[in-house]
């Protein structure tokens, strides 16, 4: 799909042999030019060999000639065409072939490395299996995920990225403050800054001892010891869990070039096992406040730079997750293993608390966790008439497009009668919060009407009260179904600097499905004339419904253990105490009925369907601020958020936003909208990173259903990049 970065990705060196003799000692400087010519020595370590070669060069020789007198000068027998020049103190590639040493800056004082472009790099997947994966360490790092996923055969890999592990340690300290302290150690162990250009946090691996592509005089080829620029070999037993943790492979073969192997990988993405490793190391640390929400974001890789400009070696291990909270085309016939690795990250993502729900909604997701073990075990019944469903899926899209919407009676929402504007109506209990005051809630009668909420203090609508504009509003809600309560919180954006926020309470749960769906589309943007209206009523029912606790629990087989830590957060293990597996066995009963793929999907709609799904923190401080604020970045908006409570500030919606770009030198980033700019600093994670989310989610809310459409590479780093 995208293009090699220049001849050397495709240009071959040597034969592909497997003759490879032993390297004798660092033979005296090849030349072709002569003494006081103007030539000079420049010195290149070949890592496969771990030897070191001169060549007496120009500063007019191209790149690519010089990789060509290097592989006539080793003179032997193997296949170079993946190997480009690095140059360590510089921190970069130089994989521009054509470009000369003198364009490049390359002097006689410059070492560089001779060494392959795809390397071994250990891959922990969202089911927090650890797996390797033969990877371009050259470049672009948004160009290795899509490559990487062209292996694991999952579609649209613009939602995915890298990250580097964070820490529980990690949590403890702001970006700005671990890096000071990482520059200190830095200088007092080493005596100098690590080359890392954008290291958000420390590099490290359990499989590498060291950041860094260390030479050895005292290794020669065939020692026992592990020479650098090779895999460095991990277990490939299978654990007593089911995780085969690597595959043997070298490097310079595919590890995955077979069909069998290929077909193996494809098996074991599209299922998980039932547990997650025992290694704690593999285990992801548990934020505990808003601010440690914030910090877990530091990791991300930057998609503009090669994993290698960003301090990753051969052996090290980065996180694939999907970043962007955008699934686009969510299709069970070819989506398999994507759905079942974006089931995983929501799966983790509740156990580690990392987005908050209620008892009963964590009592859901453990019953659809717990049928999805069960139905692991079970063949699964592969539907005939999947070509046919795609078919009607169609037809009834393009219906809906047509007509704009079902043929409803007028008056109603989600009608298609454009003589009449669709309105909601009822009794609602309803309170404004105020600060030291006790209140408390009143009834009266509200109507909803082309985005805007009026309320009366009777149904004959003649004593108004207030009318609410709903546009850009932001609603959560406040749902507790032991006690029958069916609250929304609604919040306002008000002529000053803040949000007003008011509380509703429906009377039972069709009316609050009715009137939620209101509030989401008005937050959208959308009025109840919206062809999504009532699919949006549907979705809250069945949200809802799935809720309620069963009064026959089914029994379950003996060989299905329930350890109810890997099912359920940990505060409410230890709320619930004894009761859980009971309290889970009771939920499962109204998902019983669903097959393998059927309850991933219910689980990612149910993860969907929380207030805080997909919503990425960050620390900022605005320009002639001294209070510190959240900033949260979601698949539609960008929301100002109070540090301690996560109450909103200020939303805004990127169909709003004119500009954003960063100042390099001071780190500030600019968010142009309407109003005032707001410019501020990042604290929890380079500016970049926040830059690179806005600029992410809006590449991709410009997606369509073209079927033959191609990622385009080019749109995606001008969005992101931060550079004209």
């Amino acid at each position: 799909m995208f293009p090699n970065n220049g001849s050397a990705h495709n240009h071959s060196f040597g034969s592909n042999m497997s003759h490879s003799p032993t390297p004798a000692a660092t033979p005296p400087p090849t030349t072709s030019f002569g003494l006081g010519d103007g030539s000079w020595e420049l010195r290149i370590y070949v890592t496969d060999l771990q030897m070191d070669r001169v060549l007496r060069v120009k500063s007019d020789v191209h790149i690519g000639g010089v990789m060509l007198r290097l592989v006539e000068d080793l003179d032997i027998a193997i296949d170079w065409s993946d190997h480009a020049l690095w140059w360590p103190d510089k921190n970069t590639w130089l994989t521009h072939t054509r470009s000369t040493l003198d364009q490049c800056g390359v002097t006689a004082t410059a070492e560089l490395e001779f060494t392959p472009m795809h390397k071994i790099l250990r891959v922990q997947l969202p089911d927090l299996r650890e797996m390797d994966f033969r990877v371009d360490f050259s470049v672009k790092t948004f160009n290795a995920v899509v490559s990487l996923c062209k292996q694991m055969g999952i579609r649209h890999p613009e939602e995915l990225s890298f990250s580097k592990p964070v820490s529980a340690e990690d949590l403890k300290y702001n970006y700005a403050e671990r890096q000071m302290k990482k520059v200190s150690m830095a200088k007092t162990i080493n005596g100098q800054i690590p080359a890392d250009t954008n290291s958000f946090v420390a590099n490290k691996s359990h499989n590498s001892s060291n950041g860094s592509l260390e030479r050895s005089s005292h290794h020669t080829p065939g020692s026992p010891s592990t020479p650098v620029g090779t895999l460095r070999h991990h277990n490939t037993s299978a654990s007593s869990n089911g995780y085969n943790s690597s595959m043997n492979t070298s490097s310079g073969s595919n590890i995955y070039e077979t069909v069998e192997a290929q077909e193996q990988l494809n098996n074991s993405l599209t299922n998980s096992p039932s547990r997650p490793p025992d290694s704690s190391k593999t285990k992801p640390p548990r934020p505990k406040t808003l601010l440690e929400k914030a910090r877990m974001n530091v990791g991300w890789l930057d998609s503009s730079l090669s994993i290698m400009e960003q301090g990753v070696r051969e052996g090290h291990t980065l996180l694939l997750r999907f970043k962007f909270y955008s699934f686009y085309d969510l299709n069970p016939i070819y989506d398999g293993a994507r759905i079942n690795l974006i089931y995983n990250q929501a799966k983790y993502a509740i156990i580690n608390e990392e987005i908050d729900c209620t008892e009963e909604e964590m009592l859901m997701f453990a019953a659809l966790q717990l049928q999805v073990n069960m139905q692991v075990l079970q063949p699964q019944h592969v539907s005939q008439t999947n070509t046919d469903d795609d078919i009607d899926r169609a037809l009834n899209e393009l219906q809906v497009s047509l007509e704009g919407g079902n043929q409803l009676t007028p008056n109603i929402p989600g009608s298609s009668d454009i003589m009449n504007v669709p309105e909601l109506k009822g009794n609602l209990k309803f309170m404004k919060p105020r600060r030291f005051t006790l209140k408390s809630y009143k009834m009266y009668f509200f109507v909803c009407r082309d985005m805007r909420l009026s309320y009366y203090r009777s149904s004959d609508e003649a004593d108004l009260l207030e009318t609410i504009d709903l546009r850009g509003c932001e609603v959560t809600p406040d749902v507790v179904l032991a006690t029958g309560r069916y609250g929304i919180r609604l919040e306002v954006p008000a002529k000053e600097q803040g949000m007003t926020e008011y509380m509703l309470r429906c009377n039972d749960e069709d009316q609050y499905a009715r009137w939620m769906a209101a509030m989401r589309l008005a937050s959208k943007g959308k009025s109840l004339a919206d062809s999504s209206y009532q699919s949006e009523v549907r979705g809250i029912q069945a949200f809802l419904s799935l809720q309620q606790p069963a009064r026959n629990p089914v029994q379950i087989p003996e060989h299905i253990d329930i350890h109810v830590e890997d099912f359920l957060a940990p505060r409410f293990v230890r709320k619930i105490k004894g009761k859980g597996q009971t309290r889970i066995l009771e939920a499962h009963s109204n998902v019983k009925e669903l097959g393998l793929v059927e309850a991933k999907m219910q689980f990612i709609r149910a993860w969907q369907a929380l207030p805080e799904f997909g919503l990425t923190l960050f620390l900022v401080k605005y320009m002639g601020h001294k209070k510190e604020e959240l900033l949260g970045v979601a698949f539609n908006r960008i929301m100002k958020m109070e540090l301690n409570t996560g109450d909103h500030i200020k939303t805004l919606r990127y169909n709003t936003i004119k500009a954003w770009n960063v100042n390099w030198g001071t780190k500030n980033m600019m968010i142009q909208a309407e109003g005032d700019p707001l410019v501020f600093s990042c604290l929890t994670a380079d500016c970049k990173v926040v830059h690179e989310f806005i600029g992410g989610y809006i590449f991709l809310s410009m997606r369509t259903k073209d079927a033959n459409q191609t990622l385009n590479e080019e749109l995606f780093h001008k969005l992101t990049g931060g550079w004209a």
